[in-house]
């Protein structure tokens, strides 16, 4: 077995969610899930089959995206998983919806992060056996960084 660290590619303000799930119809339940989750996001996503003719599938409402997640899904190579690159939307308003999709198993990360996707090969396929999502801590939060945190989330609309 070969190990593989494949680094997502996607601008420094697009959002992205990387999954496990198995079956044709994937990529427009994915799709369906994302436009019914937030008025206006814009997206693309790729899913890559596992048996048959083992197409990456797209899906989307953004070329550029669409062809992005393409893209990180040729270079990821494992069947059965999926990628959606997107904006105007964070992945706290998708992932539930994502998560509902009968076919979805798993879900990776969903993060506007550095994401870099570990893969594993064998002799016979290419899986996902983890990411790395962002940076490592500096260290613990202090008083007055758990203020601050919280007065964030009032500012923007997420606490009361």
């Amino acid at each position: 077995m070969n190990t593989e660290v494949i680094r997502i590619e996607k601008k420094e303000e697009e959002q992205v969610v990387i999954g496990h799930a198995g079956f044709i119809k994937s990529a427009e339940d994915l799709y369906e899930a994302m436009v019914n989750s937030v008025p206006g996001v814009r997206f693309g996503l790729a899913f890559a089959e596992a048996s048959g003719p083992r197409l990456i599938r797209s899906e989307g409402n953004d070329d550029a995206m669409i062809k992005s997640a393409e893209s990180n899904m040729q270079r990821i190579g494992a069947g059965h998983t999926f990628i959606i690159i997107f904006s105007a939307a964070y992945p706290i308003n998708v992932i539930n919806s994502l998560k509902q999709v009968n076919e979805v198993a798993r879900i990776f990360c969903a993060t506007a992060n550095a994401v870099e996707v570990i893969v594993a090969e064998t002799n016979s396929s290419r899986a996902i056996i983890g990411v790395a999502d962002g940076m490592p801590p500096t260290g613990i939060e202090d008083d007055e960084g758990r203020s601050k945190r919280r007065k964030f989330l009032r500012d923007i609309g997420y606490k009361k």
